[in-house]
């Protein structure tokens, strides 16, 4: 029986062109305009589109024209494939190429008949992990696959997984003492009305940072406050707090580290947003030290934590 993994993330563009591509597919997603009305939604999604694609093609090009995402992503996909050779290893992104309907055509191709799907996200909401298994799903049966399909929808209680945050912690410290920083996890924004409705994200962000408190202390890093803050909120809704730029502002101390919390892959989230456009707001509020840590990406901890986490599915089953 040949078997498949599959990671699935939220994309982001390949080059400029597709930046209004990657808006108008997000923002027509139901899961992230909740509005009942399809027509309301497109409207929404075309004005978001229009008004927002030249300012976001301006900061893509600071990235070199392209999101980052896709080709750390296909790093990770061949060290995986690497380590996993008895498995089909690939990628589909929900909002720009590759996407799921391609991938598993080449599933179908392969004729796979068993697959393990794994979202890149270490915490569940239905702006994400539903998201993307709803897209493959539904392209699998659009396409008439009938394969197995496993899923893991989250890991953010991972030992493997948290350890190896830790060890990107240590990283960005270097020869800076911890008790001299204020740490801040930065997770990803949401519309506080989709928490309000039963989503579990900002729940999960909370337990996974107790973890990781946990961990730091026992690895003697005792950084003199530790906080949680949200990035990367659009429009006028009421969006999770505190965000990272009124969490900034709030600090007496002026010396910080920033951990990007819900992301296993560097993006235009982090590589933009994190180390250039709050790097700047830093500047502006006289930091002396802002200091941004590197997302999992293709790092062979990471491989091996995905790997585990693949036998503990087979194990269960």
């Amino acid at each position: 029986m040949k078997k498949a993994l599959v990671l699935l993330n939220m994309g982001g563009p390949n080059n400029l062109d597709e930046v209004g591509l990657f808006l108008h597919n997000m923002f027509n997603d139901p899961n992230i305009i909740t509005v009942k009305s399809t027509l309301l939604r497109r409207f929404i999604a075309f004005m978001i589109t229009s008004t927002r694609t030249k300012k976001a093609q301006a900061n893509y090009a600071k990235l070199g024209g392209k999101s980052p995402l896709v080709g750390y992503t296909q790093k990770l996909v061949d060290k995986l494939q690497s380590a996993l050779p008895s498995l089909h290893v690939s990628f589909a992104m929900r909002y720009t190429p590759p996407f799921c309907e391609g991938v598993i055509r080449e599933l179908i191709k392969e004729e796979v008949e068993e697959v393990l799907v794994l979202p890149l996200y270490p915490h569940y909401s239905t702006t994400t992990t539903k998201s993307s298994l709803e897209d493959f799903i539904d392209s699998a049966k659009k396409l008439h696959f009938d394969a197995k399909i496993s899923v893991i929808e989250r890991f953010y209680e991972d030992a493997q997984y948290n350890n190896l945050l830790v060890q990107k912690i240590k990283e960005v410290l270097g020869e800076h003492r911890p008790e001299t920083l204020e740490l801040i996890f930065s997770a990803h924004s949401l519309p506080q009305k989709i928490v309000d409705k039963g989503d579990s994200y900002q729940h999960e962000i909370e337990l996974h940072v107790k973890i990781l408190k946990e961990l730091l202390i026992k690895e003697n890093l005792l950084f003199k406050n530790v906080h949680i803050a949200y990035q990367s909120k659009l429009g006028p809704l009421k969006w999770l707090e505190p965000s990272l730029e009124n969490k900034l502002t709030s600090l007496e101390n002026k010396n910080v580290l920033i951990v990007p919390l819900s992301f296993t892959i560097d993006n235009s989230e982090t590589e933009f947003e994190l180390d250039m456009e709050y790097r700047e707001i830093a500047h502006k509020l006289h930091f002396e030290r802002y200091l941004v840590a590197r997302c999992p990406n293709d790092d062979d901890a990471f491989v091996a934590c995905i790997k585990n986490l693949i036998l503990n599915v087979r194990g269960r089953g």
